[in-house]
């Protein structure tokens, strides 16, 4: 009756603390997973009327760059979920295989997302901005935040044999790509939660934020200790927001080469 009972149930066989390990592997799992996938409701709460619900909202006819950046932004969320559960599943060598593609999708991502901030800008250089920043200046914040994105990935690719380091980051990578998607929630049937957009000082409190510290508070308790990947990628995100940032592109030297870029 063992041996069927053995059979019938793999972890039956394993030892106590080997089944508390696997256990753990699982509930990381799943907290990863549920992360990134609140990055990507950010994500899809942002750009519903506009992209992902669009025939139910009957909105302007989108440009085929448009859409290309929109496919290539969700095929990075429908990517990590994959790779997450391959990873589950044991099936490494496959995972490995995709991270080439997951490069490569990462590359296409910089390049069309920053000829979507050129294209942005050139379009509303001359329009009002009702309350937003200026178009040079929003150039440059799109530009920073895919600046991050790429330094996140690339170096959870550099360290992709530390996997301690390599899923955080990459998670984070998932993060910093809903902060688009939240500057176009407009809160307008909750407008108690509105500084959830705006963040309060620093734009340290804004939804996305509040994910990375939800992250690192969960990650912290969970393993006993404040992982640095958690704290070099935190310190990245909110570095985009904050005030000296956009003093940066506030500068003659800024505008300058924006107005060259989009000119």
């Amino acid at each position: 009756m063992t041996s069927l009972a053995t059979a019938a149930s793999p972890t039956a066989a394993l030892d106590p603390t080997t089944r508390r390990t696997a256990g753990a592997r699982n509930r990381d799992r799943w907290f990863f997973t549920i992360a990134a996938a609140a990055a990507f409701a950010i994500v899809f709460g942002g750009f519903a009327r506009t992209y992902y619900l669009k025939s139910l909202f009957s909105t302007p006819a989108l440009a085929w760059l448009l859409h290309l950046h929109g496919a290539l932004m969700t095929s990075w969320f429908v990517l990590y979920f994959v790779q997450t559960s391959l990873i589950a599943a044991h099936r490494v060598r496959v995972h490995r295989r995709l991270g080439i593609a997951g490069a490569v999708l990462a590359g296409l991502i910089v390049i069309v997302g920053a000829a979507v901030a050129l294209h942005a800008t050139r379009r509303d250089l001359h329009a009002p901005t009702n309350g937003g920043p200026p178009p040079l200046q929003a150039l440059g914040f799109f530009f920073a935040v895919l600046l991050v994105f790429a330094i996140l990935v690339g170096t959870a690719l550099l360290l992709r044999r530390r996997r301690d380091w390599h899923k955080r980051l990459m998670l984070l990578s998932c993060v910093i790509l809903s902060g688009p998607g939240l500057a176009r929630i407009t809160f307008e049937r909750a407008p108690a939660l509105a500084f959830l957009r705006g963040g309060g000082p620093g734009g340290l409190l804004d939804l996305v934020m509040l994910l990375v510290y939800a992250c690192i508070a969960w990650d912290t308790w969970r393993n006993r200790r404040l992982h640095p990947a958690f704290v070099c990628g935190a310190l990245l995100i909110a570095a985009v927001d904050l005030p000296f940032i956009w003093l940066l592109l506030s500068t003659p030297t800024w505008v300058h080469v924006a107005t060259r870029l989009v000119s």
